[in-house]
């Protein structure tokens, strides 16, 4: 088991959002690699050999007059994290036929099982995207068709794709840690036709999809959203999150630029996640 040492920021941010969206961007080009939003505001964390004391002097929405923001830090061992989400992972079950579970819950009477070791990485199905994700991919024919999971963080889009019938698929993200647990979580649910790469959006050049997932924040979304209508094949679909629903002319405008269509909404809480086709 590993021994790397984590620090986590346990932030209090008023008003929420869109603080707490702001701050985890801010947080990320940093390098913090892992969030976890929370009713006071966003806990955060970083690998303590990439911490300094002055990492926090470039996040410019702490000095902002429109939040208040405050924090705590404290040293954690990647073994107390482990029993940190073993206590509090609870299953998830999405339209009634799909189960998300750690391999310790009970194995649920549901169509589709999804067993999901997350640790430090994203995409459990407790988060509201990760839950629409999931929705989106359950609503509609996946047979044989090849998919993009980018951002994939615990790999739980790209597993539920191939057992809907997918392949091949793609599963890609920048954080190394997601990497790694993405090929476990693969493993673990015996899929035989999924790649997972560690990178960005350059991996995609002369690939092509008939199916793109990506459940990132705003801004990198905005940034590749041509990208991934490069890579899109005809009739193909592109179903985004990570967004708010206030953003939603942004992303739809860069979109309709891009020759894709918003045919579908889901909505939890201020969450989105939309469905465009080519």
């Amino acid at each position: 088991m590993s021994n790397t040492v984590y620090i986590g920021y346990y932030f209090n941010v008023s008003p929420l959002q869109p603080g707490v969206e702001i701050l985890i961007a801010e947080l990320g080009f940093a390098g913090f690699e892992s969030f976890v939003e929370t009713e006071e505001g966003v806990t955060a964390y970083i690998q303590k050999e990439e911490w300094n004391s002055s990492i926090l002097d470039g996040i410019q929405i702490l000095s902002s007059e429109e939040f208040e923001i405050s924090h705590t830090h404290e040293d954690i061992e990647q073994t107390n994290w482990n029993e940190e989400w073993e206590k509090n992972f609870k299953s998830i079950v999405v339209g009634d036929i799909c189960s998300v579970r750690a391999p310790f819950h009970e194995k649920p009477n549901t169509q589709y099982d999804i067993i999901i070791e997350p640790k430090m990485s994203f995409g459990t199905g407790h988060h509201e995207t990760t839950h629409m994700m999931i929705q989106h991919l359950l609503d509609n024919d996946l047979t044989d068709k090849s998919v993009l999971d980018m951002g994939c963080g615990t790999g739980v889009l790209a597993i539920l794709s191939e057992i809907k019938g997918a392949k091949p698929i793609d599963a890609i993200d920048i954080d190394n840690w997601c990497y790694l647990n993405s090929l476990e979580n693969v493993e673990r649910n015996n899929c035989n036709h999924i790649s997972v790469f560690e990178g960005e959006a350059s991996l995609l050049e002369g690939k092509t999809y008939d199916v793109v997932i990506a459940n990132i924040n705003r801004n990198i979304l905005l940034k590749d959203i041509s990208i991934y209508a490069n890579c899109l094949n005809d009739n193909g679909m592109l179903f985004l999150s990570g967004f708010y629903n206030h953003d939603i002319p942004i992303i739809e405008e860069e979109c309709n630029k891009n020759g894709l269509k918003l045919v579908e909404k889901l909505q939890r809480n201020n969450w989105v996640a939309l469905k465009f086709v080519i």
